[in-house]
């Protein structure tokens, strides 16, 4: 009897010819089921986009982590001091700053005065705080000794910015590595050599941020990647500050919400003792470290959802938002299971200390755990930014981390006094309900509803396919006399975090309202819409102008009155 045939088309006549017998019709639709159609080329979008995202992120702190690793083996003292210093800068996280960059470098600048107005009391804050007071000194050389160093902190920022919006990855890559290259020699030299403690490795990552923002702006400079925008200063700089303040100031609380609660955590364990404050220092490094990875998939994953649904394709967007949590779930368990291996030893990386490092591997088991949700709910928090939602994710990670987390820790640390795991147990509370709430979010998410309004709130307008007088080939898309819409999968990182999707993009008067994408079924078109002209530029007045100083003075009075509160503590 001839054997049963199948059509080629359905992978069954190559896989019995492959020898796998057992495929039939029923089995292949089961493997259908569980891998999702194209499945392994959005796992390669996305890691493709991602890639460079985790590995600028992990140069960057490395650097801090570095400073660190080296200091630990000073002295438990060293190694706690280095994380309250590090807790004390916070995070400034500048978006969409293209095409405002003169506007961004100012404001930017005049942060770096209340900044430094509190830096300088960070002392007096800590023994306020009722920090170990031998801590809080050298906590205060290491700032001291770290000052010069924060305009350059914020310029890098700025540039990293910048060349992201553009899509330009590998220049920031190339920073990093020479950054943590000079850091790593300036630590051993400063501190095996000339033995200047951690004061020496304040001025070694001083020495490390300015050798990666000059060498990036030499970058940006020496291969012309400015040339496109940058038209030299312009008074419009002084024009529209509070739009950029509103987009930066929500953008940076969206992070530090989260990221408050570690230092937070930092602070309450330094009330218990140096030992117990040293062993944070290193679990919460490592969390950092392990982070990186949902991070950049979380990023790419914004990228590509916010892409799709700006497209219109809801299908797209459901399949970039299950393979990267897919792909983030899968990494979370490749890593904690590293970490779980290598509990006993890896305290030895940071200190000799057997008391610290047998208390690191004793918390490490629940922090894995922690991570795993952690991962998951980071990337979850990529895709609502994708989408849009995320001042959802913004309030429910208020919710989660200051009325569940916070409160649980301070229960665990001081009435049942179980230490520093007490903080990683609360924490892995506050990310198991995130984690659960997020995913349940996504899973029940309408997603044509939610192409919908992606497409409203960037003006997109669909409007019926023409009628053709043949059933030819359809275009995939309109030629327009404008710039090109972003491709798929190269839309910019910094929308995709605000949750700007389908952007606008204005050329001249014109408003792009959407990309097109090829779609099967009848073909839509785009509708490119004029607008109104808008008003002209408003011009530089005198009361800007007054504006403007009133801020610089503001900028200024604030350093000036940190300075004064410095000059009277120091003085009692």
């Amino acid at each position: 009897m001839k054997p049963e045939s199948f059509p080629e088309e359905n992978g069954i006549g190559e896989g019995r010819a492959a020898g796998q017998g057992g495929l039939t019709p029923e089995t292949c639709q089961k493997k259908r089921r569980w891998i999702p159609e194209n499945f392994w080329e959005d796992v390669r979008q996305l890691l493709v986009l991602a890639a460079p995202l985790i590995l600028i992120q992990l140069l960057i702190f490395l650097i801090h982590l570095v400073s660190s690793i080296f200091c630990g083996h000073l002295g438990k003292v060293e190694l706690a001091s280095v994380t309250l210093a590090i807790a004390t800068y916070g995070s400034k996280n500048l978006l969409r700053v293209g095409v405002i960059l003169q506007r961004a470098t100012i404001i930017i600048l005049l942060c770096c005065f209340p900044c430094c107005a509190m830096l300088i009391n960070v002392e007096e804050l800590m023994l306020a705080m009722r920090q170990d007071p031998e801590v809080s000194r050298m906590t205060q050389n290491y700032v001291n000794a770290f000052l010069p160093a924060l305009p350059a902190v914020f310029l890098y920022n700025l540039e990293t910015r910048y060349l992201q919006n553009q899509m330009i990855m590998w220049p920031l890559v190339l920073s990093g590595v020479i950054g943590n290259i000079v850091n790593v020699i300036a630590n051993y030299v400063l501190l095996n050599v000339f033995h200047l403690g951690i004061t020496g490795s304040a001025w070694a990552n001083t020495t490390a941020q300015y050798s990666q923002t000059i060498f990036l702006f030499l970058y940006i400079i020496g291969r012309k990647l400015h040339v496109n925008t940058w038209g030299g200063w312009s008074s419009e700089c002084l024009l529209e500050w509070d739009s950029f303040t509103s987009l930066a100031i929500p953008s940076m609380l969206m992070m530090c919400i989260e990221w408050w609660t570690y230092e937070i955590g930092s602070f309450l364990i330094g009330l218990l003792s140096v030992v117990e404050l040293s062993v944070q220092s290193i679990i919460y490094e490592v969390s950092v470290v392990a982070f990186m990875i949902p991070l950049g998939l979380g990023t790419a994953a914004s990228v590509q959802v916010g892409n799709a649904l700006g497209a219109g394709n809801a299908e797209a967007a459901k399949r970039s938002s299950s393979t990267s949590l897919i792909c983030t779930g899968v990494f979370s368990v490749i890593v904690g299971s590293i970490l779980a291996t290598t509990r006993n030893v890896l305290g030895y990386i940071f200190t000799k200390d057997k008391e610290i490092i047998d208390l690191v591997a004793w918390v490490m088991p629940i922090y894995v755990v922690f991570h795993l949700f952690e991962a998951m709910t980071g990337a979850c928090s990529g895709v609502l930014r994708g989408i849009g939602k995320q001042k959802f994710g913004a309030i429910l990670n208020a919710v989660s981390y200051y009325g569940v987390g916070m409160p649980l820790a301070a229960v665990l640390l001081f009435v049942a006094k179980i230490g520093v795991i007490g903080l990683w147990v609360a924490m892995l509370a506050c990310v198991f309900i995130l984690c659960t709430c997020f995913t349940t979010y996504i899973y029940r998410l309408d997603w044509e509803k939610a192409a919908k309004e992606a497409q409203r709130r960037a003006g997109v307008t669909q409007l019926p396919p023409p009628e053709l007088p043949s059933l030819g080939p359809e275009q995939s898309c309109k030629d327009l006399d404008v710039a090109s819409a972003p491709q798929p999968h190269t839309y910019l990182p910094a929308r995709a975090v605000l949750g700007s999707v389908a952007g606008i993009e204005m050329q001249e008067d014109v408003v792009l309202t959407g990309i097109i994408t090829k779609t099967e079924g009848p073909a839509s078109r785009l509708e490119l819409r004029e607008v109104p002209s808008a008003a002209a530029t408003p011009a530089v007045t005198k009361q800007l102008i007054f504006r403007r100083g009133l801020a610089v003075a503001a900028a200024v009075a604030a350093l000036a009155l940190g300075i004064a509160v410095k000059l009277i503590t120091s003085a009692d």
